[in-house]
């Protein structure tokens, strides 16, 4: 896989999300939230990873709030440490950190496996691996766990490669959800 043609595409889906983004985001927002609700109770998932989006993300923050607020359903979202990230519980404040990522303060409490995890992508590739940012924090996190939640990719729109443009330690989906 050459860098350069990934590193390309990358940008490129970038900037259709920048203007999707722009474009018709929150009506995008809605069905990819409500989407993700009817998928995480129809797999009766308990722990669940989420992410804090920022702006080129789906907003899942509707959907936190309300998972939050049923019983028996863990929220929690990545707190960036050193290469990559652990897992906490979503609670308020939220401050802005490293790549104008927000989170919420640090904890040392230990969060139990996870059995689902939504994870925002810029793209995928031909056979639905994940394309990010290309810090590498999402393959290092599910890289190093010692066992395999389901893994659902969302994006306001779809942006995939017809080519593979992925490494072997890049993380494929289970499930993409868009709108």
């Amino acid at each position: 896989m050459e860098k350069n043609h990934k590193s390309d595409f990358r940008k490129s889906c970038i900037k259709k999300l920048k203007f999707s983004s722009g474009f018709s985001k929150y009506y995008k927002n809605k069905i990819v939230v409500k989407k993700l609700e009817k998928f995480i109770k129809d797999s009766e998932s308990n722990n669940i990873l989420l992410y804090i989006p920022m702006d080129i993300e789906v907003d899942v923050r509707p959907l936190i709030n309300k998972l939050r607020k049923i019983k028996n359903k863990n929220v929690y979202v990545p707190y960036m440490q050193g290469d990559s990230f652990k897992i906490i519980k979503y609670r308020l404040p939220l401050y802005t950190k490293k790549f104008g990522i927000k989170e919420p303060n640090n904890s040392f409490f230990k969060a139990a496996k996870i059995d689902l995890a939504i994870v925002p992508v810029v793209g995928v590739d031909s056979i639905a691996k994940r394309i990010g940012f290309g810090k590498g924090m999402y393959d290092r996190f599910f890289g190093r766990l010692t066992y395999k939640p389901t893994l659902v990719f969302t994006q306001l729109t779809l942006c995939k490669s017809n080519e593979i443009l992925s490494c072997d330690h890049d993380i494929q989906s289970d499930y993409i959800i868009t709108s």
